[in-house]
């Protein structure tokens, strides 16, 4: 059966905790390994943490929003912003790309996304906000023995 949350919060960096935590709770309805649920939550918090430092540029007037959904043991998560929009995502992606390099930001978001996850998309439209949706499978695997 499919289930879905849905959250929406002002753009400030201390959210991002908020978010990590709800979506892993919402998660551990599949069961997740701790690794598993690590990695989630590090996705969760990258994507979150672009969407209040580059897409609102840390204006916390701005709201983003969550929609999560698990289904068929594969939980669905999508990060919406209605910020600025990435000029060039393929750039934006490449590993130690940052925009904000005077607030020593590492460049690695979309890197470690695409790490912890089994599929991440980006789309993103200047003036209108970016969409990150990524896919992480947290039941069902197969545990395989030497």
């Amino acid at each position: 059966m499919q289930n879905v949350m849905n959250l929406s919060f002002n753009a400030l960096g201390e959210n991002e905790g908020f978010a990590r935590v709800a979506v892993a709770a919402f998660a551990t309805k599949l069961n997740p390994t701790m690794d598993d649920l690590a990695e989630l939550k590090t996705a969760v918090s990258e994507a979150v943490t672009n969407a209040i430092i580059h897409g609102y540029d840390s204006n916390p007037g701005g709201i983003v929003y969550i929609t999560a959904t698990i289904d068929d043991g594969e939980i669905d998560v999508i990060v919406r912003d209605e910020g600025r929009g990435i000029h060039n995502i393929e750039e934006a992606k490449e590993p130690l790309f940052t925009t904000k390099p005077e607030m020593e930001r590492a460049g690695m978001g979309f890197t470690i996304m695409e790490h912890f996850t089994d599929m991440l998309d980006v789309e993103s439209s200047m003036s209108t906000g970016t969409i990150v949706r990524f896919k992480k499978r947290l039941a069902g695997k197969r545990v395989r023995c030497v």
